[in-house]
């Protein structure tokens, strides 16, 4: 016997918290990662053994439904579950909006950005009853970054339209700009068909969620800006909170919330566990929950899976490193 095998035979003996220790080890590369349901075992990029029986002895309390995937920045993947098959995404549309937005008009840390006049389009859809909407007045002049914020926090639609047209000129060509920001990224089941996630045809997984966000959280203005618990929306003096009820608990930073009837609860979320003074990044999404109910019970879903999720795997993580 090897003794790459001696070792994996003693790893399959250790308590259950250093099995999420070895995971972490041999998923270090993005092409690997935890057998779901309906996904099929494979070989890491360095001939690892498969994952399905770590990930079982570890027990990460995953959704029950949809699907998800989790991973610690500069470590790897913590696994994925569920059947990776494209689902409406919802508002978790705006994060890849948010980042087509910084690569074209980079925002230093901090700064307020360029200008934007909001037209009357954004301001009469401020109104809508029908959608996730940020008050906004017509002629009045707004920073990047406070329309980054309003589209953000309170997941304002009409904001993220307003910031396509500003930027490419219409909502079909920022689309297209989108979509070939996700191509780069590897994000390949995913389709953006507008800025704002209000259209069903905006299909993705969690996997490909997860990309972006291991991308778009290397902004340090956009991770300052999903950080922002409150804003008061200029021109009107409304208090906006942020949609994401689990953000300043157990270590979450953000990031996204997204709900519809097709597309259920889903929540892209960002969260620190410091670890002998070394502060580590978990990044996971939850996707499709309680699909096809109202949008308030399936986000309630997602942020309880999440939840769960989160407070399991930053429990988790301090012994596992220390046995890696």
């Amino acid at each position: 016997m090897s003794d790459s095998a001696r070792r994996h035979r003693r790893r399959l003996r250790r308590p259950a918290a250093l099995y999420l220790s070895a995971v972490l080890l041999m998923s270090g590369t993005a092409g690997c990662h935890t057998v779901g349901r309906g996904e099929s075992s494979g070989l890491g990029a360095a001939g690892t053994a498969p994952h399905a029986a770590l990930s079982r002895a570890m027990d990460l309390p995953w959704p029950t439904e949809g699907q998800a995937s989790a991973e610690v920045e500069g470590v790897g993947s913590l696994g994925t579950r569920g059947e990776q098959t494209p689902v409406p995404i919802a508002s978790i549309t705006k994060v890849m909006t948010a980042y087509v937005i910084l690569d074209d008009h980079p925002l230093p840390a901090g700064q307020q950005g360029e200008t934007v006049t909001a037209d009357q389009q954004a301001a009469d859809e401020s109104y809508s009853s029908s959608e996730s909407t940020a008050p906004v007045v017509a002629g009045h002049t707004y920073t990047q970054r406070q329309l980054l914020e309003l589209m953000m926090l309170p997941s304002g639609n009409n904001v993220a339209r307003l910031l396509a047209r500003w930027d490419a000129g219409s909502q079909e060509e920022f689309a297209k700009k989108m979509n070939k920001a996700a191509s780069k990224l590897g994000m390949d089941r995913t389709v953006y068909t507008g800025a704002s996630g209000m259209e069903p045809s905006t299909q993705s997984t969690a996997t490909d969620q997860l990309k972006l966000a291991r991308a778009v959280m290397k902004n340090e203005a956009f991770r300052q800006i999903v950080a922002t618990p409150t804003v008061t929306a200029p021109g009107v003096g409304v208090r906006i909170d942020n949609s994401n009820r689990l953000l300043g608990q157990d270590g979450v930073i953000g990031l996204k919330t997204g709900s519809s009837t097709p597309a259920g609860g889903n929540l892209m979320w960002a969260a620190t566990k410091e670890i002998g003074g070394t502060s580590h990044l978990i990044l996971g999404v939850v996707l499709h929950q309680q699909a096809g109910t109202n949008p308030t019970q399936g986000m309630a879903a997602a942020f309880d899976a999440s939840h769960t999720l989160i407070t399991a795997i930053r429990s988790a993580l301090p012994q596992a490193l220390a046995g890696a």
